[in-house]
């Protein structure tokens, strides 16, 4: 076909930032008619803008990362087929064909590590840690984005990118070039502690506003069994094995707001009281957490078999009623209650701010800004379609197309992130507040639900239906309660809150990292569950601060604390 080979033409010809900005004659294009310019010019608009269709179809494999239950997709969806393909193909006229399809959970990083041994990656990826990213920086295997970025980022993805300041490109820039776009972590403000309102009704006992009230409640959810589990089978805090968050990270079921009540912040590397770079888990303040979470574990007010449980193990206690408590960002209500609301409508889960410092404060630590990295192949056509697949995503069908309706519908029956081709998120750095703002005053008339973009306005529908189920005392749906749970009511929470965040300052690797780190980590892990389960005293705590300082510990501390001071980066 005429149209194919002109494309052809213009990949072994080309010399711009995409393969195709620049086109010669055959020897026999006399024929060429006005119709095959004007595919031309088309097909290079479309290499060098954000939104330009492409008049034939491209298609690109991709490592994807796939998510639980499908991605909650409807029926008969797929990740190939759904209604973010299907509307990148009709807008871009893309399409996305999977190397592989491995969740996070399910060892995606490790396909994606035989993809790289065996020099077979496909076309676009999502590289979830830094470290698989300078490993293909190093190996020389994906191209340098710093051109498409600036010429198929839309102005409104750039501007979101500045809303984080320079950081948001720290990780992800390698002597002044681009190699991969970063996926952005909205600020998720402190972790809140989940309660079952119902049980404490039951008790009568009253809302927590310290550590010391929360854990007191907890100890009277396994003693006084308001859920009539049984003698002896109501959980405690259910916690993950890790304790707490990574670098840069908190998630659920996780004890960041214990370490947080001593000034605490472990994984994290902070500045001390004298302005020094140290890292949080072998400071003192950790060791009074550790002897704090030791006699958590012996009231049994922290799950005994936390040791023991997977994510899976932990959604099953929360659905079946066995546990009341855990700590969890804004957005818990989305995942897992939303299932355990389904299970049982009659359990009321209710988000508490719990102080940190006795005075009503909450400290918590600054998240990484980029968690996830999108990179493309080096060697592909197409390395524009990592751009342009996140700007019309994130800025066109969220502030320009108000007919996305399949879209919105998504939004509305809670379908994972995780559906998109590229299963990341791009948004403001203070996208929380922006959107909780925003949907309060449309909720109270004093802004139009039409000005609202177009996840706004899911979410708008969404309360709308819950508040009119609950006014009319009709059943509400899990997913209008998810919503307003989420988006209003923790949100509200955090928003009133009087919060101090706490700067987390490195989330790469340093040379002696490279080699030692995943030794002092796992060393870091072992102390701290032995210490917290009674294996070995608290006093063990020194014992394994300076053993961390001399595998390494010390020399690492040394080279972060001299990026951190050294470290500028410019925007791309």
């Amino acid at each position: 076909m005429k149209h194919k080979h002109l494309i052809a033409l213009c990949l072994v010809l080309a010399v711009s930032v995409c393969s195709c900005s620049t086109y010669s004659k055959k020897e026999n294009e006399s024929e060429i008619s006005i119709s095959d310019d004007a595919y031309k010019e088309q097909y290079e608009k479309a290499c060098t803008t954000p939104f330009g269709k492409y008049p034939e179809l491209v298609t690109y494999s991709l490592g994807k990362m796939t998510g639980a239950n499908n991605s909650n997709m409807p029926e008969g969806d797929t990740y190939e087929n759904n209604a973010y393909t299907r509307y990148l193909k009709g807008f871009l006229n893309i399409q996305n064909d999977n190397a592989f399809e491995v969740s996070d959970d399910d060892g995606y990083d490790d396909v994606l590590d035989m993809a790289i041994a065996n020099n077979n990656l496909p076309d676009i990826m999502v590289v979830s840690d830094l470290k698989t990213l300078e490993k293909l920086v190093k190996l020389d295997m994906i191209e340098d984005l710093t051109d498409i970025y600036k010429n198929c980022a839309s102005d409104k993805i750039k501007e979101i990118y500045n809303s984080y300041g320079d950081v948001i490109f720290n990780n992800v820039t390698f002597s002044d070039k681009l190699m991969a776009l970063p996926e952005t972590n909205i600020e998720d403000g402190p972790n809140l502690l989940w309660l079952r309102k119902d049980w404490m009704d039951k008790l009568g006992v009253e809302e927590p506003k310290t550590l010391e009230e929360a854990l007191k409640i907890v100890k009277s959810f396994v003693e006084c069994d308001p859920g009539e589990n049984g003698e002896g089978n109501t959980v405690g805090l259910v916690c993950d094995a890790n304790l707490t968050g990574d670098r840069g990270y908190s998630s659920e079921y996780q004890m960041d707001i214990v370490f947080a009540n001593n000034n605490s912040y472990p994984k994290q590397w902070i500045y001390n009281s004298k302005g020094e770079v140290v890292y949080g888990s072998v400071q003192k303040e950790a060791k009074a957490t550790l002897k704090k979470l030791h006699q958590m574990y012996e009231d049994n007010i922290l799950d005994n078999q936390f040791l023991l449980r997977t994510t899976t193990n932990i959604i099953e206690l929360i659905d079946q009623g066995e546990c009341g408590s855990f700590f969890g960002p804004w957005w818990t209500p989305n995942n897992p209650l939303m299932q355990a609301m389904q299970k049982d409508p009659e359990a009321d889960w209710q988000p508490y701010v719990i102080s940190t410092d006795g005075t009503g404060t909450l400290s918590y630590h600054s998240q990484n800004p980029s968690y996830k990295y999108v990179a493309v192949r080096k060697g592909y056509e197409h390395p524009e379609i990592a751009a342009k697949i996140i700007s019309t995503l994130f800025d066109y069908v969220r502030y320009e197309d108000k007919d996305a309706n399949e879209l919105v519908a998504y939004y509305q029956q809670n379908v994972d992130p995780s559906a998109r081709p590229i299963a990341i998120n791009i948004d403001y750095s203070d996208a929380l507040s922006r959107c909780y703002e925003n949907l309060t005053n449309a909720l109270d008339g004093t802004k139009a639900p039409s000005e609202l973009e177009l996840l706004e306005y899911s979410y708008y529908q969404s309360c709308q239906s819950y508040l009119a189920a609950t006014k009319k005392k009709e059943k509400v749906t899990a997913e209008d309660w998810a919503a307003y749970m989420s988006r209003i009511n923790a949100c509200s929470l955090i928003n009133k809150a009087n919060t101090k965040k706490v700067d987390s300052l490195f989330f790469g690797t340093t040379e002696t990292m490279q080699s030692e780190w995943w030794q002092l980590e796992k060393m870091e892990k072992k102390a701290y569950l032995e210490i917290v389960t009674g294996v070995k005293p608290i006093e063990y705590f020194d014992e394994f601060v300076k053993e961390w300082n001399e595998k390494g510990g010390l020399t690492i501390t040394k080279e972060v604390s001299k990026i951190v001071k050294k470290r500028v980066v410019s925007h791309p």
